[in-house]
């Protein structure tokens, strides 16, 4: 292609040079390129700086709406922040099951501290498949009108087929019954593992208990009831093994006593 400038004049310097180069040069179009490679990212990297907080609030929301669903109580036309002032969050000491005071709970960072190795601890048996467990979690107390326990909502993880489940689980006051489960978060197979958001199977762990009698844990996710009886027992989900085995490995995890059993305890005997 020809160029606009005159003949008797060159171009003078880097600016110059590119300007009278070919349009279709192979040089000039790398460097617009690159140039436009480098503009976009500075705006994306400038949206996702700058959307950060409204990402955080709206994952606070949403935490806040599944602890409000998993215990029974969300209403769409109550304020979600005046619903959750209901829940007094307290950070649990998982070994002892006492609540702590060594923490401020407005401020304590769940994720941060399964990360920290003075609040955490790497598993050498670790069915859940997490790889380190924090020694304190954040769990929320719901409390009825005389400021007895009436549930407890407890965060639980771990890996399914694909991905980490992350959900919640609903306790009655008697520290044995479930009031429910659902996960949050999660990239298990549409239509087959993701169906642990189907309400029918949610719907399953309500009115279940997780220890017998004699103190053995025994809610099971299984294809067939086990041994302990039906009150015990959630069907696999169909055509998901491997997640439903999961699912099975992370409840019985953090609800057993490497999790939650030492304030289930406190809980059975009404010291929360």
């Amino acid at each position: 292609m020809p160029s606009d400038m005159p003949e008797n004049v060159k171009p003078k310097g880097p600016i110059g040079r590119f300007l009278a180069a070919p349009a279709d040069g192979v040089g000039k179009t790398i460097i617009v390129a690159v140039s436009l490679c480098l503009v976009a990212s500075l705006v994306v990297s400038a949206a996702a700086v700058s959307l950060r907080p409204t990402q955080k609030v709206n994952e606070v929301r949403n935490m806040r709406i599944n602890v409000l669903q998993v215990a029974g109580v969300y209403d769409p036309e109550v304020s979600v922040d005046e619903a959750f002032a209901a829940f007094e969050p307290q950070v649990l000491n998982l070994k002892t099951g006492a609540f702590s005071t060594d923490f401020d709970v407005a401020s304590f960072d769940d994720e941060a501290a399964a990360e920290d190795p003075a609040l955490s601890r790497a598993l050498d048996e670790d069915p859940a498949g997490i790889g380190r467990q924090a020694l304190y979690r954040t769990v929320y107390i719901l409390r009825d009108d005389v400021g007895a326990v009436d549930k407890v909502v407890l965060p639980i993880h771990g890996y399914g087929l694909w991905s980490t489940l992350y959900g919640f689980i609903a306790i009655e006051e008697n520290g044995n019954d479930i009031f429910g489960l659902q996960f949050y978060q999660h990239a298990e197979t549409p239509g087959l593992g993701a169906e642990v958001d189907n309400p029918r199977w949610r719907a399953q762990w309500n009115g279940k208990e997780l220890r017998t009698d004699d103190g053995e844990l025994a809610i099971t996710v299984a294809k067939s009831v086990p041994a302990a009886g039906p009150d015990y027992h959630i069907d696999a989900l169909a055509g998901a093994t491997l997640t439903s085995v999961g699912v099975n490995n992370l409840v019985r995890f953090w609800l057993g006593e490497e999790g939650y059993a030492p304030f289930l305890n406190t809980l059975k005997e009404g010291g929360v």
